[in-house]
């Protein structure tokens, strides 16, 4: 009976969390309560994908390390900084549990700092080997540690039921693993601290965001039923896909494509079937990938107005870095602190919502990441829906890593995914596309039979919905040319690779009617309101001489007779031709124009998409056809090679995250820390400048500057008033003072808000060229 009444004791004067209330510590909460919560919760999280019991010993262990009398001590206030408090856990899992230990041992060390490098050494002791270490890396004493930790499950529990592994791919069936147990012990922790800190000030725990129910399939079918018309070809066709798409929904989940022209409806469609399908086989959310930001809110609106809800849907971006450690920080203690979670955190997303509409960008990185705020989401992908809308833009140097990212998904974590586009990038194995590591090896690829294609006859289907013409100018043209053909249509769309080039052509037809300009240089609050205003011209038959970049391809919903693209991809072709003649209105075919810049070289990001298409538009035959879409991906996977589809870069040289995977795996000492900085979707790293717009981003941003932490969702309100601009830049608009960091001694420079307006135009968004410029009426004071 003592020794029970001891060890209550002792567990009751060990604390995980504290209060600001000084030395009362009646509500702090127990260390013993704080793992066990947590373990339960990262349990729940693990269930879906059989790995529960692994994840629970992981809660269990990953703060142990805060029974050191320095880290209560420092809890409180005793001492000024806190100990190192995760590594006692790591240690304490790779002694439970020897070769699966160090798979948890990633996910504890890395719990606040984020996932680590196996072995090597980036001068800062930092690998897990390093942690690992006893004789080299000294921490405070944590043995009284199995007082607190109790429940711990036998290392024969650990290990998933079912994990299989892909030839293709050596190791990352098993790094994967860790990254998801990774996220369940990083998310649980951050909600039971956030659960902790919202009752200790009288609030109700934060609610869960749900998942797909019986009422939202109800509602897309209602929705769907009110939009089915027979009045016009396209319209039964978009009734006949639909049909035949939500007909497979029964289908065991998986890998699907659903390949659909411009044109034929495969936004919605794709949306029924996820929801048919996920009710169907108890899948818990629809996560929606769009390749551009341009675009996310347009489709999270289309979502809206079809589920006729707007708190079941989640808006995404990838605009802030939320988790970038201050540079002082030497290790993971600076994360937590005297209070518990840094508040900043608690609005980093976990996509704890029935369905999450984000971009390519957010999805695929965080997939890599090494960083808590980025990976804490990855659990909600097991048991879910993905669609990858416009799936012909995955980025080929990035192409194998994504691919077994996608497999892994669908073979281990029972989510389905579906590659949903009009140009489909040739990446199952029947296709035979991608090269071979060796030439005796099997064919690489999607396994993907033709009944999971979600689409009746696609070819019939582009053949009938085929509304344009191709034209190639084989001679470079000169931006004269296009002005005058400006001159010549009162509606027209000119789409070029450049923001600068965007802008020069739009100042060259600036003074023509309905001259409009859409770009990246606005915000995207900025953007929709350019939208709305052209759709209403373009219905109204008023004058629309649109310039544009890129964003405009993927989903924007216009249509206009004529469209010129500068060179690209087919793939970039065949969407600039989706926004020509798309509702069919027009007599005959709509004219699309590809063309090179006059004195203008395609950047080096697409010079080779072009020279791939060149053949392809010399050839005899439609150049958009499906044919002459495979043979254009094959061409451009074989200009590439095996290596170059697995070729991030790292401290300006390649680096092969599939390779470093196979090389590390005989002894789990995979390098995520490397392969999280390695892996970017986009080579030019932008940084955001956030633009005081209109009433409601200046409301957010005062809320930020005064607020002694950041409002639980301003984030996410800020999120479509960011520009990104390169790093140069920003910081010239900063020396200026034409922009400043908010609350830099808290925040960094993660808020950089633009101060001189005169900088951001109503036609063409933010110009930095004169970081000093200030407009007329801006240098009067009255």
């Amino acid at each position: 009976m003592s020794d029970t009444v001891n060890t209550q004791a002792q567990q009751a004067e060990i604390f995980a969390h504290s209060l600001p209330t000084g030395l009362d510590t009646a509500r702090w909460e127990p260390l013993s309560h704080h793992l066990r919560q947590v373990g339960d919760r990262a349990a729940a999280f693990a269930e879906p994908f059989g790995a529960s019991r692994a994840a629970l010993a992981a809660g269990l262990l990953h703060d142990i390390g805060k029974c050191s009398a320095d880290y209560q001590g420092y809890i409180r206030g005793q001492r000024a900084k806190g100990p190192d408090h995760s590594t006692a856990g790591a240690r304490a899992a790779m002694a439970e549990y020897g070769r699966m230990g160090r798979l948890l041992a990633f996910a504890i060390a890395g719990h606040h700092s984020g996932l680590m490098d196996g072995a090597g050494n980036d001068g800062k002791g930092r690998s897990l080997s390093d942690r690992l270490d006893l004789n080299g890396y000294a921490i405070p004493d944590y043995d009284d540690w199995r007082a607190h930790a109790q429940g711990l499950p036998s290392a024969s529990e650990l290990r998933p039921d079912g994990l299989s592994a892909n030839p293709d791919y050596p190791g990352f069936e098993t790094a994967f693993l860790i990254r998801m147990l990774f996220s369940c012990l990083v998310d649980a922790d951050f909600l039971e601290t956030e659960r902790f800190y919202a009752v200790a000030d009288g609030k109700p725990p934060p609610a869960r965001g749900g998942v797909v129910a019986q009422v939202h399939l109800d509602r897309i079918r209602t929705h769907m039923a009110g939009r089915r018309r027979n009045d016009t070809l396209v319209n039964r066709l978009r009734a006949e896909i639909l049909d035949h798409a939500v007909g497979k929904a029964a289908l065991p989940p998986g890998l699907f494509t659903l390949t659909v022209p411009t044109g034929g409806g495969k936004t919605l469609t794709s949306l029924s079937f996820a929801l048919e399908h996920a009710l169907k086989h108890g899948l818990r959310r629809i996560v929606y990938v769009i390749p551009f930001t341009s675009i996310i809110e347009q489709t999270a609106r289309e979502f809206r107005g079809a589920l006729g809800t707007g708190a079941d849907i989640l808006e995404h971006h990838a605009s802030f870095d939320w988790d970038t450690p201050p540079a002082t920080a030497k290790d993971d203690t600076e994360e937590e602190g005297a209070s518990g979670l840094a508040k900043l955190r608690r609005d980093a997303e976990n996509w704890d919502a029935p369905i999450v509409v984000t971009t390519a960008v957010q999805f695929f990185e965080s997939l890599f990441a090494s960083r808590t705020s980025r990976a804490r989401k990855l659990h909600n992908l097991a048991g879910s829906v993905i669609i990858l809308d416009e799936a012909q833009t995955l980025p080929v140097h990035l192409l194998r890593p994504c691919m077994a990212a996608l497999g892994e998904l669908t073979r281990n974590y029972g989510a389905s995914v579906v590659l949903c586009t009009a140009t489909q990038p040739a990446l199952r194995k029947q296709d035979g596309a991608l090269p071979r590591r060796r030439e005796r090896d099997p064919a690489p690829g999607f396994d993907i039979c033709a009944e999971r294609e979600l689409a009746p006859r696609p070819r019939e289907l582009y053949e009938t919905l085929r509304r344009v013409v191709v034209e190639w100018r084989r001679d470079p043209v000169a931006d004269e040319e296009i002005v005058e053909r400006f001159s010549d249509q009162e509606r027209m769309l000119c789409i070029v690779n450049t923001r600068a080039h965007a802008r020069a052509l739009f100042m060259a037809i600036g003074h023509l009617p309905g001259a409009r300009h859409l770009t990246t240089l606005m915000c995207a609050r900025h953007r929709r309101e350019v939208l709305e205003r052209i759709r209403d011209d373009l219905k109204h038959r008023r004058p629309v001489r649109l310039v544009a970049t890129s964003l405009i391809e993927a989903g924007v919903d216009v249509d206009f007779p004529e469209v010129w693209r500068a060179a690209a991809g087919l793939d970039s072709i065949a969407q600039a031709a989706g926004r020509c003649n798309r509702e069919g209105r027009l007599e005959g075919p709509g004219r699309t124009v590809v063309f090179e810049p006059a004195g203008r070289k395609p950047p080096p990001a697409i010079t080779a998409f072009y020279q791939a298409a060149r053949p392809v538009l010399h050839a005899a035959g439609d150049p958009l056809g499906l044919d002459a879409v495979e043979r254009y991906f094959r061409e451009l996977y074989f200009q590439k090679g095996y290596e170059s589809l697995d070729e991030a870069r790292l401290d300006g040289a390649p680096y092969r995250i599939l390779g470093e995977i196979e090389q590390t795996r005989q002894r789990f000492d995979f390098p995520f820390s490397r392969i999280g900085q390695a892996f970017r979707l986009i080579d030019d790293v932008m940084d955001p400048v956030l633009i005081p717009f209109d009433d409601a981003a200046r409301e957010a941003l005062d809320a930020l500057e005064h607020a002694p932490f950041a409002p639980k969702g301003v984030m996410r309100r800020l999120q479509q008033y960011v520009v990104p601009v390169p790093a140069k830049p920003r910081g010239s608009l900063l020396a200026a003072g034409a922009a400043r960091a908010i609350k830099a001694e808290v925040y960094g420079d993660r808020f950089v808000r633009l101060d001189s307006m005169d900088l951001y135009h109503p036609s063409s968004g933010l110009d930095w060229s004169d970081p000093t410029f200030r407009s007329g009426e801006s240098n009067i004071f009255s």
